[in-house]
């Protein structure tokens, strides 16, 4: 596995703390240690737990059981193809194969066990296909070369018994072998759990799904695997813990949140962090996110693709603190794509977000940006590329572009790196060229909407203090390579100049304003 999640459960509220304080001036002045790094929890590792004894359970026209303990400590009866395990020995393995169209399998247990699932296929009638009422730890292990299926019913026999899944679990479950594991829901969740999940490996396909794709009390971890979950509600929700994700290829297609903790604490639970994998997501609900973490949100070294279409979705939501290292983010959503109640801080990565109806990247707070390659794009007035309200707004590094109908104007006493706020009209697919007065380019991008009132916002290493550039507009661009619409190491040529002007300080506007503005044509444009 290529980025390794790590975590200690009794470490998680105060390493977290530490690490995210609410305090976001601390937070912006020092980011170092925004990554989150938890040790491995032993107990989690299958390698460190013996399973000395083997019951197998076979379904088929009759249940077949070989049982060792039958006169003593384990008991499996059946009715019908209904079997129910009560168990009071440690140290037990369950292998569960055979295929059954109308049968369950519960599980009562005093101490931590393994189940095995070994080509197994469950439909019920009466409740969920795997009903686990211990709230111990539990290994699951999907046997390699194995297809496994199951199946819940549409309604759940009344009991005073907690069920809400397909396969359900009152404790731990940690998830082992790349066999396949295919679950359709037809009353609630497809795989639920009232304490944590966590994936060691997978290959999880979750369906028709009434509810979450995958649902947990306390945490969902990720490490590896493979996820295509599609829901009518969630795809992975998580009620009052944390969610953390190292590795894996994860596709959701759901109606409401895709990645998402429900509980509404701005503390150390409510977090997500994602440190791994491939990520896609698209959402069909409305007000439906992304990502939605109600605490802090951690991203880096992992690439997510994430596509909203309804009112009031957004790409990634953060109730507190959103920090982004690294990593590859495209997001396009019907309303902001990043958005964060008291601060966004990007230190690196390849981030591209369009907004049909709102804000590319919106801080209700402070917004921070100190490297990364990061295209914004918002719609019209008063919708931005950059939107962090009257807050700072800090550029110290970073290549960013910022298209809308207005944007937030960068804290010139805090930012170290200069920025051009062009403003004016533009249509899809024009060009605005910034080139120095010698005539070499500095940014080249491809304009992917029409604005008839436009804020260009542009800021990059490559812009010196005292130097003078050109604005240019049209033309055309041959070679080099395209981050949408962000040229690097092309040959621009054909443009019409449109203004000229020195850059004097940490921001210079150029262009049409209701505040002054510079003069067309290679006039000397002057800040408004």
């Amino acid at each position: 596995m290529k980025y390794l999640v790590k975590f200690t459960f009794l470490l998680i509220s105060v390493t977290l703390f530490s690490c995210w304080s609410d305090n976001t001036e601390d937070i912006l002045d020092d980011n170092s240690d925004s990554q989150v790094s938890l040790p491995e929890e032993d107990n989690d590792l299958i390698e460190n737990s013996v399973f000395s004894s083997v019951v197998e359970i076979k379904f088929g026209s009759s249940v077949g059981i070989v049982n060792p303990h039958s006169s003593s400590s384990v008991s499996v009866t059946t009715s019908g193809n209904n079997v129910i395990v009560k168990s009071t020995i440690k140290e037990v393995e369950y292998i569960i194969s055979g295929e059954t169209s109308n049968g369950s399998l519960t599980i009562y247990s005093d101490y931590k066990f393994k189940l095995t699932l070994d080509g197994v296929d469950i439909t019920s009638s009466e409740g969920p296909a795997i009903n686990i009422q211990s709230k111990k730890r539990i290994f699951v292990v999907v046997n390699n070369n194995t297809v496994n299926k199951l199946t819940d019913s549409n309604n759940y026999t009344s009991s005073s018994e907690d069920k809400k899944a397909t396969f359900f679990s009152e404790g731990q479950l940690i998830f082992y072998g790349n066999g396949k594991l295919n679950i359709t829901a037809k009353y609630k969740h497809a795989l639920a759990s009232d304490d944590y999940i966590r994936f060691k490996d997978a290959d999880l396909t979750v369906s028709a799904t009434v509810s979450d794709a995958i649902h947990a009390n306390d945490a969902i971890i990720i490490e590896d695997g493979t996820f295509n979950l599609t829901s009518s509600s969630d795809g992975i929700q998580c009620d009052k813990g944390y969610i953390m994700i190292g590795g894996g290829t994860i596709n959701i297609n759901c109606a409401d949140d895709g990645i998402c903790i429900s509980t509404d604490a701005a503390t150390a639970d409510g977090y997500i962090s994602i440190l791994g994998g491939v990520i896609n997501i698209t959402t069909t609900g409305t007000s439906a996110k992304g990502v939605k973490a109600m605490g802090n949100l951690y991203y880096n070294d992992a690439s997510i693709y994430i596509k909203t279409s309804r009112s009031g979705s957004e790409g990634m939501e953060s109730k507190n603190i959103m920090t982004i290292d690294g990593g590859e983010i495209e997001i396009e959503a019907y309303d902001d794509c990043l958005n964060a109640s008291k601060a966004i801080i990007i230190n690196g990565g390849n981030i591209y977000c369009y907004s049909s109806s709102n804000d590319g990247i919106d801080s209700n707070g402070t917004l921070t940006i100190t490297g990364g390659i990061i295209v914004s794009i918002g719609t019209t007035t008063p919708e931005e590329g950059f939107d962090c309200d009257n807050n700072m707004f800090k550029i110290t590094g970073g290549t960013l572009v910022g298209l809308g109908g207005s944007s937030s104007s960068p804290t010139t006493s805090v930012c170290t790196q200069p920025t051009i706020w062009y403003s004016g009209s533009c249509t899809t697919n024009n060009i605005i060229n910034i080139s120095t007065s010698t005539g070499a380019t500095v940014c080249s991008f491809v304009v992917p909407r029409t604005l008839n009132q436009m804020s260009f916002l542009y800021s990059s290493a490559d812009l010196y203090t005292n130097n003078s550039y050109i604005i240019n507009t049209g033309g055309k661009i041959s070679g080099g390579e395209s981050f949408h619409g962000l040229y690097s190491g092309e040959t621009y040529s054909g443009g019409t100049q449109a203004y000229s002007f020195t850059i004097n300080s940490m921001l210079t506007k150029v262009g049409t304003s209701t505040g002054g503005g510079g003069n067309p044509g290679g006039g000397g444009g002057r800040p408004w």
